[in-house]
């Protein structure tokens, strides 16, 4: 049991740290920045469509469906400042994730 516990808390980090990093230099300024908008939002996407994906295998977990609908949320509101601080940005995270909002 104790083995099946760990593998569970392994899995829970699915990104590490490269590849957030890889996250970063795609859709922020660099590996390092991890702080704009961009960059954000691109790791709350991957982290969206991780658990979506581990929802439609396990429809009664109830804490990550709890847990995704908070990060759609972050993620609303960050795209929510972006288009109104900078229209531009917003357009393009939107385009180079293939967002629709």
């Amino acid at each position: 049991a104790d083995s099946f516990r760990n593998k569970e808390k392994h899995n829970k980090m699915h990104l590490d740290t490269a590849q957030k990093q890889e996250i970063y230099k795609k859709y922020g300024k660099g590996a390092q920045d991890t702080g704009s908008a961009e960059s954000q939002i691109a790791q709350f996407t991957e982290r969206i469509a991780h658990l979506t994906a581990h929802l439609k295998s396990n429809r009664k977990d109830f804490s990550t469906q709890q847990a995704l609908i908070k990060l759609v949320g972050k993620r609303r509101d960050l795209l929510t400042y972006l288009q109104k601080n900078d229209i531009m940005r917003y357009r393009a995270i939107l385009e180079k994730l293939n967002l629709r909002k």
